[in-house]
């Protein structure tokens, strides 16, 4: 009989698995592991849910609506209650998970396509047929975990009428996405493959892993083969990395302990172990680096990884990773979970190595790369992320070597993300918003160099999947580390290069960051240079000119239409010095700039009526030539703020001059400090660590051998003797 519910008693459910890191433990709670205190507050959440009736509604809404949601919750709420079943023996978990898959085994079969279907892969439960794999993916878990309490006839029916009845419509009944290489692919074949392996049928496993027709040119084998490089690193990036992690993990997990030889975990080197890694190290601060369509709030707490990082560690014993559950703070109804936990209790964790890495994107590890510079292992010190990878798909955004850069647990020169508000069915149902096409996706949205307003590859998707940077140096060494990269596609006859090195000498108070941005091109050409800070303006070097009543939009395309021209102004003897607050630290970006630079101040927010963008400041450095380009700034932490006890110490840059010397291919920046001290790096054009090469600055010849060379300031070299 069919049963009613509240979605709120359903989300209670959903919930269940990740109470927040304040909430209190209810009163029966295990004492112990945090593992016991999830259970517990599981078990109250569920048990409060079960007492009112299940609700079944007739699909209708799309993503965000009514009964979108309360299937998705259903799902979510009876895999906690098929966990609970298996962790607990308790025979009411699955009679109410039983009794609530026949309710929909009794109405899923009238069910057509979605009245709100998609044009592209529509589902019947849900408007799209992912969710309808998310949620295949979790029933079938549950009824593995309850199908022994069921009699025959409720088993036939279940696997009739509902779960061969779903594998059937996302397999042979969605083709075009089963065997399609791409994370709806992952979802869909890990799904019908749980399926197979909970009702005992192994033609749903073989086609879940090498495709319909099981020649191995599709499926999810051939998913781990193509949508991971060598490094683990997920073609569309850390957020959509994180969503098809789930599927690929909990999958694989099944595959190992029902097909133990196929050693699934072994492939490619583990390259699903390897990916859950290279994950981790795409988060600060316990959030994903937001480069691509990525929500900024999602982070390492999320269900997907929870799931990764114990299953993982159950696999290898790392007890690093007991550090990252640390984090997380959280845990999900697993037994791997719970192992977790008691380890993590037990006072077995050690800290996880945060490093600086260059992880290889493509299939072969060819199609460039995500540099990731870290000063330190503290997971909260300075750092920098250069995007220099491939297009990312249909997800991807025009930022070629566009640069973030974060410190003291914040984002300091940061990245748009995705224009979308999730779930929120009041801003544009919750789905990506207009303005992420046309503003977030666009190059002048990143700090990344834009040449005449006009994006990467003309704003194409189809070019710019073509298309990845060929990367130069990448070092990393104590007190140095180098990424580069350029791209000569982006634009037609421009050929751009960006190099970036974090240093660390004692003519500073903690590391600095050299970016070189240069552009190569023979005919005239505006160059703009965004910097996107979080912050407070604090000074500048320069008189700022802005229009007290009125202000006017920079542009009338590519994005530049939402950015309000704010303020310009002229760099003083060819240096722009701006310096902005956050929260107790300065930050200051000191720029070597051609003459007739202009520094254009902004504000995210022109032509934006329904305010669906954030209003975020920035600046960017402005030069029309005819013979290419190039910008050299510093980009220096310093200081500290204290309004608590009222002082402040070190709020002006220690930067004098920047300063850019090339001698053919060879280049050398040279930073002279307030106090005196001078600070160089020299940046070979050829490689070749057996070569010699010399810069003259201003009579004086600089020189060293092989593909970089730091040249410390005097009181550096004081301080090591």
């Amino acid at each position: 009989m069919m049963r009613t519910a509240t979605l709120a008693a359903a989300i209670m459910g959903l919930a269940a698995c990740a109470p927040q890191a304040n909430q209190t433990a209810p009163s029966n709670a295990v004492q112990g592991s945090g593992f016991d205190q999830t259970l517990a507050a599981a078990q109250a959440k569920i048990n409060a849910a079960m007492a009112a009736p299940l609700t079944v509604p007739v699909p209708k809404d799309p993503g965000g609506g009514y009964t979108h949601e309360t299937h998705k919750a259903n799902g979510f709420m009876l895999y906690d209650v098929g966990q609970l079943y298996k962790l607990t023996g308790d025979k009411k978990y699955a009679e109410f998970a039983g009794q609530a898959i026949l309710d929909y085994a009794d109405v899923y079969p009238s069910w057509g396509l979605h009245p709100a279907a998609k044009e592209q892969s529509p589902g019947r439960m849900f408007w799209q047929n992912l969710n309808e794999s998310m949620f295949l993916l979790n029933i079938s878990q549950t009824y593995d975990a309850i199908k022994d309490t069921l009699a025959d006839e409720q088993r036939e029916k279940i696997e009739t009428d509902l779960l061969r009845n779903m594998a059937d419509f996302l397999s042979v009944g969605a083709p075009e996405t089963f065997n399609k290489v791409h994370n709806h692919g992952t979802w869909a074949t890990a799904a019908v493959g749980l399926t197979g392996y909970a009702i005992g049928d192994d033609e749903y496993v073989e086609q879940a892993l090498l495709g319909l027709d099981k020649s191995g040119d599709a499926g999810f084998i051939k998913q781990m083969d193509v949508l991971f490089s060598p490094d683990g690193y997920y073609n569309e990036g850390p957020y959509y990395h994180r969503f098809a992690l789930k599927p690929f993990i909990i999958f694989a997990q099944a595959v190992q302990k029902n097909n133990p030889e196929r050693k699934i975990f072994e492939k490619r080197d583990g390259i699903l172990k390897t990916a859950t890694y290279s994950l981790v190290h795409q988060s600060y601060g316990g959030l994903f680096f937001p480069i691509n369509d990525a929500i900024k709030e999602k982070g390492i707490r999320t269900d997907e990884l929870l799931n990764a990082v114990a299953i993982v560690y159950d696999l290898t014993g790392d007890t690093g990773l007991l550090s990252i559950a640390a984090e997380q703070d959280t845990f999900v109804l697993t037994p791997e979970s719970r192992k977790l936990a008691r380890d993590l209790a037990a006072g077995k964790a050690t800290p996880f190595e945060y490093k600086s890495m260059r992880l290889g994107d493509g299939q072969q590890g060819t199609e460039g790369a995500l540099d990731i510079l870290r000063a330190s292992a503290d997971p909260k010190g300075l750092a920098v992320v250069a995007k220099n990878t491939s297009q990312g798909l249909g997800h991807g955004h025009f930022d070629k070597m566009g640069l973030i850069v974060y410190d003291a647990g914040y984002e300091i020169l940061r990245d748009y993300g995705a224009a979308r508000f999730l779930n929120i069915e009041a801003k544009y149902g919750g789905h990506y918003l207009p303005e992420n096409n046309s503003y977030a996706k666009q190059t002048v949205a990143h700090n990344a160099l834009v040449v005449d307003e006009t994006s990467h590859f003309n704003g194409s998707v189809a070019l710019g999947n073509q298309h990845a940077p060929t990367l130069g140096s990448f070092v990393n060494e104590d007190g140095l580390k180098i990424t580069s990269a350029e791209i000569s596609t982006a634009y037609k006859d421009v050929r751009i290069g960006r190099t970036v090195a974090m240093i660390e000498d004692a003519a500073f108070s903690g590391p600095v960051i050299i970016d070189l941005m240069e552009a190569h091109a023979d005919g005239t050409h505006t160059y703009d240079l965004p910097f996107h800070y979080n912050g407070h303006l604090i000074e500048t070097n320069f008189k700022v000119q802005a229009d007290p009543l009125t202000r006017a939009p920079l542009g009338d395309k590519n994005g530049y239409q939402y950015l309000w021209n704010v303020a310009e102004a002229k760099p003083v003897d060819g240096l722009s010095q701006v310096t902005w607050l956050l929260d107790r630290k300065f930050y200051s970006v000191s720029s070597a700039v051609p003459a007739g630079t202009k520094v254009v101040f902004t504000q995210i927010g022109a032509n934006d009526p329904n305010f669906n963008l954030k209003p975020e400041p920035g600046f960017m450095l402005r030069a029309k030539t005819n013979d290419g380009v190039s910008f050299v700034s510093v980009i220096e932490p310093h200081g500290d703020y204290n309004p608590t006890v009222e002082y402040t110490i070190g709020s002006h840059s220690a930067v004098k001059s920047v300063s850019h010397f090339e001698a053919g291919r060879d280049e050398l920046v040279v930073i002279e400090t307030k106090d005196g001290q001078t600070v160089a790096l020299g940046l070979a054009g050829d490689e070749n660590p057996s070569l010699t090469h010399s810069v003259d600055v201003n009579g004086k010849t600089m020189s060293w051998t092989g593909a970089y060379k730091l040249f410390n300031s005097e009181a550096h070299l004081a301080a090591q003797e």
